[in-house]
């Protein structure tokens, strides 16, 4: 995004209110690379920022009030202290669940004014509530001097959308939106939390990342998450071990189950723990082109072990392959949203606008695409 998002909040904020803001905040939504369906399984995830943001110009009030206007939504929505109680419905649940967590947490944060806006695609599986929560936090922090680390904030962040929102997530949208930093990705452990910076200069490899949106609807990704969180855990309880991360000899584990399914959920998930961990070895070496096996087998053990693709998604993958992507995989949490595409600079239109072409012979909607190099997370901008 360029710095037009700063000058459209501003401009709101001082006609809406009569005053400049305190400053602008942003924060990233975020693709995960690869490491799908392990952070829940104390495994390793790969995701990077993009350069799709939420914006917000904000300044403190002198009561216990929140107004909070998002130029998306043509919206403004209002509340203070005593309403902050979980369950809250509505997009402003996101900003309220971050001013109550840092409550939650022991900070003192004052009543403010916020106005945002959004180019983080809404629906298709790139954290566009992790990046307004982090966006907000970002800066309701900076705004009450509090000293929080990154971390610890995408933990709050993710307070916010877990007990207060009420949905189910794991922390890697959260640490992707605030521990990002540009022209690397971010290795993380789900189990100790630990992170390191990989090295992911793209352009600098005369590559790209195609980031294609099926425009598929995530009818079944609930339920279906839910059926395969439960599968892994009872595995693991079988192969008694704490979690599937911790599994060393596939073949040995896979021998210990009798149902076929559970063994193919098991076979994913650590085979792809290993692929997490052969793509950090593949990057800080300087061999990017090798990723490309790696997301390719990463596509195939989501489509035939973990069954979390869909038509649109496979087709997707199949056709930037056929157009000359060197390697491509879905990514998210399956049964629907994009795929990513690594393929030779310059050529991520030619490979999108094969998988449209394809897309319309099969008669799906046509899809949405973009290039993503790797973004600083978040951080305030003016």
């Amino acid at each position: 995004m360029s710095d037009t998002d700063i000058e459209t909040v501003t401009a709101d904020f001082n006609s809406r209110f009569g005053r400049s803001p305190a400053g602008v905040w942003a924060a990233p939504g975020r693709v995960n690379l690869i490491g799908e369906h392990t952070d829940y399984n104390d495994g390793f995830v790969m995701p990077y920022a993009l350069p799709h943001r939420v914006t917000i110009a904000a300044e403190q009030r002198s009561d216990d009030t929140w107004t909070v206007t998002s130029l998306n939504n043509n919206d403004t929505q209002t509340f203070t202290r005593s309403e902050l109680v979980p369950g809250m419905k509505g997009w402003q649940a996101y900003v309220a669940g971050v001013v109550w967590a840092l409550a939650e947490a022991g900070h003192t944060v004052a009543g403010a004014d916020l106005v945002l806006t959004s180019d983080v695609p809404v629906g298709a599986g790139l954290s566009s509530s992790a990046a307004l929560e982090c966006a907000t936090l970002t800066a309701l922090a900076d705004l009450n001097e509090l000293e929080i680390a990154p971390l610890e904030r995408a933990k709050l962040a993710r307070r916010c959308e877990n007990d207060f929102v009420g949905a189910p997530t794991g922390l890697m949208d959260q640490a992707a939106s605030t521990m990002c930093t540009s022209a690397n990705a971010l290795f993380l452990d789900c189990r100790t939390f630990g992170a390191d910076q990989v090295p992911l200069d793209l352009a600098g490899e005369g590559l790209e990342m195609l980031v294609l949106d099926t425009r598929t609807p995530h009818a079944l990704v609930d339920s279906e998450y839910a059926t395969r969180r439960s599968s892994c855990e009872q595995a693991a309880q079988i192969l008694g071990v704490a979690a599937l991360r911790d599994v060393d000899d596939l073949d040995a584990a896979l021998q210990q189950l009798d149902d076929d399914e559970m063994r193919r959920r098991v076979r994913h998930v650590v085979s792809e723990n290993a692929r997490v961990l052969e793509a950090v070895e593949v990057l800080q070496s300087g061999r990017f082109r090798e990723l490309a096996p790696l997301l390719d087998a990463s596509h195939q053990s989501m489509r035939d072990d973990f069954e979390i693709t869909v038509p649109t998604v496979d087709l997707a993958v199949e056709s930037a392959r056929q157009a000359g992507a060197l390697g491509a995989r879905m990514t998210g949490g399956g049964f629907g949203g994009c795929i990513i595409a690594l393929v030779e600079g310059g050529r991520s239109a030619a490979v999108a606008q094969h998988i449209t072409d394809r897309f319309a012979e099969a008669g799906f909607d046509q899809p949405s695409h973009f290039v993503a190099l790797p973004s600083p997370g978040a951080r305030r901008l003016v």
